[in-house]
This record gives C-alpha cells, sequence and structure tokens, in this order.
C-alpha cells in the first residue's frame, strides 16, 4: 500500500517521513485548499529530506479555470520542479463547462516528463460524466487522479471510487483523498480495491499553525498494516 501525506511546509514534510510513507506531496497554504510551494521548500524536501516529493502546482486559491498569464507562471513552475529533481507534479484542469481541459492537462504531462503527473480534486469539481472524464484524463498520460468520489469525503465517495477503480484497472491509478483518518482508512481500501492513498494527517496547534502529526501518520500506516 502506498501512504501518500499531504505536508504544507518543510516541518510537515519532516513531520511525515517515517517508514511506511512512500511519498508527500507538497503544497502551501492547506487553508485553502493548497497552493504551489516555493522553490525552497521543494529544494529543501528533495535534496535535504529526501522524500519522494509530489509538488501541487496551483497558483490562486477558487477554481480550476486559468488565465493565460497564471497558466504561463505554472508552467515555469514545473520546470523549476523537474530541474530540482522532483518526482511529480500535481495539477487539475477543467474548462469554463465543468469538463477536463484536456489540451492543457496534455501541455502540462509533456512538459512535466519524466515527472509523473497527478490530476487532482479538481476531479470532484467536474460536471462531467467522471467515467468520461477518466478516460480523457488517461488520455492525457497522467499517471493516477486523487479523488474523493465527487463526494465532500472519500468515506462519501466510495462507491464512485471504487467504480473508477474498476474502470482505471491496469490503466491508470486511483488515489482516494479527503477525509482520510485512521478510523476509516482500512475500511476505504477494502471498499474501493485501491493501493494508494493520500491524508493530511494535520493538527492545528496552539498558536493556529496547521501542521502534519507524525502520531496520525503513525496510526494511519499501523491501521493498513494489520
Amino acid at each position: 500500500m502506498n501512504i501518500e501525506i499531504c505536508a504544507n511546509s518543510i516541518q510537515s514534510a519532516s513531520n511525515a517521513c517515517l517508514p511506511g510513507v512512500t511519498r508527500i506531496e507538497l503544497c502551501s497554504h492547506l487553508d485553502v485548499g493548497g497552493l504551489t510551494p516555493s522553490y525552497h521548500d521543494i529544494d529543501y524536501c528533495v535534496h535535504q529530506l529526501h522524500l519522494r516529493t509530489h509538488v501541487l502546482i496551483r497558483p490562486r486559491e477558487g477554481n480550476f479555470v486559468y488565465s493565460t498569464d497564471e497558466i504561463e507562471l505554472m508552467l515555469k513552475q514545473v520546470e523549476q520542479c523537474r530541474s530540482l529533481g522532483a518526482h511529480a507534479i500535481v495539477v487539475g484542469f477543467l474548462t469554463d463547462k465543468g469538463a477536463v481541459d484536456t489540451a492543457l492537462t496534455r501541455r502540462f504531462v509533456e512538459l512535466a516528463h519524466p515527472m509523473e503527473v497527478t490530476f487532482h480534486r479538481a476531479f470532484d469539481e467536474l460536471k462531467q460524466n467522471p467515467l468520461e472524464a477518466l478516460e480523457d484524463i488517461i488520455g492525457c498520460g497522467c499517471d493516477r487522479i486523487l479523488t474523493s468520489g465527487l463526494q465532500p469525503t472519500a468515506e462519501l465517495g466510495m462507491e464512485t471510487i471504487h467504480e473508477l477503480v474498476e474502470h482505471a484497472a491496469g490503466r491508470i491509478s486511483i488515489m482516494p483523498g479527503g477525509g482520510i483518518t485512521p478510523t476509516n482508512v482500512a475500511r476505504i481500501v477494502e471498499a474501493t480495491g485501491v493501493n494508494e492513498v493520500h491524508g493530511s494527517c494535520k493538527t492545528t496547534l496552539t498558536d493556529g499553525t496547521v501542521q502534519t502529526d507524525p502520531k496520525i501518520v503513525n496510526q494511519l500506516i499501523n491501521a493498513l498494516s494489520r
């Protein structure tokens, strides 16, 4: 089982650096759903913590329909990730009609090579049939889809996630995310048939800082090893 931990800082990334964790998804500003982390944070995670680092590429909060200027910035960020030795990028692009923006997704997949590409939870904002969207994303060359099954949490979306897993078999990985906890992760894995999961395992410190909690990470690992 591959375990991905969403880390919103280098401290969170360090807290997630435990046996059993496969990789991190590095971001910033988790309070708005995650934005692109800094150049220095990416560099630190790759070269100092030696973590398999998947980098969120998202310039702002809000929808997943981007302007020309925003796209140019994101393309430069992908190039930075590749030059730093990041292992993957995490992106999501929709059209103004709520379908997968295949042209833009394909453009980022080609630029990112040889890094992997995860299509993130923009998938859960689709107005398109999810199985049709799945085929579009596969056609673009993405390696995985992060999804809560078009529901607020992965636990609520287990039925759709399972359906996606069945249709995606052998072609792309489906990774549940959204409300993954030590108490529900085993049930979600069993019900959906996935082989990787995404959790933030976060806690809020007394000063209001949101941070990955190594105790919760360990609990998640243990829940999947029973």
